[in-house]
């Protein structure tokens, strides 16, 4: 049965179908927003990423949020946004980590929650776009 949908039956003995409104859905999209050539990241998610990192391997995260390959840079950003480049580290040991997906940590590329002002924001712009 599909979550956002309900029945309800009516007076008269039939059945109608609503959908429940969607208020907060837009906050959490996946999305990643497009523009042509962009100066600024672009959060590729609202909460991070979990991944599995072997030591002495080299990885480049991507700092743009335009990659298809999330967490990890796929050289879009070449395109979309030149003036951004992928953070390149490589880990001591193996360990599964949070990399950050709203790219707007201030621990590169680790998760240090900058995550939960990103989906405030996005809550905020939302409910005004609603009471305009």
């Amino acid at each position: 049965m599909n979550t956002a949908r309900f029945v309800v039956a009516v007076r008269s003995g039939g059945a109608q179908t609503f959908r429940r409104p969607q208020l907060l859905l837009a906050a959490y999209s996946p999305t990643v927003q497009c523009c042509l050539e962009s100066t600024q990241a672009v959060p590729a998610a609202r909460l991070p990423y979990r991944v599995k990192l072997s030591a002495g391997k080299h990885y480049a995260w991507c700092a743009c949020g335009h990659s298809k390959k999330q967490p990890f840079c796929d050289g879009t950003h070449t395109k979309k946004a030149p003036s951004i480049s992928p953070f390149r580290f490589t880990p001591e040991k193996d360990r599964t980590v949070l990399l950050c997906a709203c790219k707007q940590t201030k621990n590169a590329p680790y998760c240090d929650g900058s995550h939960l002002k990103v989906i405030y924001q996005d809550v905020v712009k939302y409910l005004k776009g609603i009471f305009k």
